[in-house]
């Protein structure tokens, strides 16, 4: 899973609010699909670009992250590219497309775990679920050192 940082949350949250206002989502087409919005965030490119891109080699964001190399130099190599270098790794991008990370998933109740992928409504609620979950993770992990908190106890 990506690295709990405060770019990722931020780019999740950001991502999570534009699809929850678009009317433009459709989840066959690679530039308004549940990835193709977070490429958006991340590449500025338009939903029309990134899917012209996606066209140039055959398959689903799934398929493309299996067959992606860097090396290649093709244009939706670039942009899985970018998504990579912000943080994600390609099962995130898997997951998402599908909605099925079961850390993310599991902090639904057991009756709502039933995401479906290409509800918008569904994507929202994960990409949130995801933001909070790394949150999380992030200020659990906060260390504090010794000499810092007692200097500041010797301010005081």
């Amino acid at each position: 899973m990506a690295k709990a940082s405060s770019e990722i949350i931020q780019i999740l949250r950001k991502t999570a609010m534009t699809l929850e206002t678009s009317t433009h989502y459709q989840w066959g087409h690679m530039g308004a699909c549940n990835c193709g919005f977070l490429a958006q965030e991340i590449t500025q490119l338009t939903q029309a670009e990134i899917h012209r891109r996606a066209l140039m080699r055959h398959g689903d964001w799934t398929e493309q992250l299996n067959d992606y190399c860097p090396v290649h130099g093709l244009p939706f190599d670039d942009i899985i590219s970018e998504l990579l270098d912000v943080g994600f790794d390609s099962d995130d991008l898997k997951h998402l497309e599908k909605l099925s990370d079961p850390k993310i998933t599991g902090l639904l109740p057991p009756t709502e775990r039933a995401l479906v992928h290409n509800r918008k409504k569904d994507v929202v609620v994960y990409l949130r679920l995801w933001a909070n979950l790394l949150e999380k993770e992030l200020i659990e992990n906060i260390r504090i050192p010794a000499d810092v908190i007692n200097a500041t106890f010797q301010l005081h």
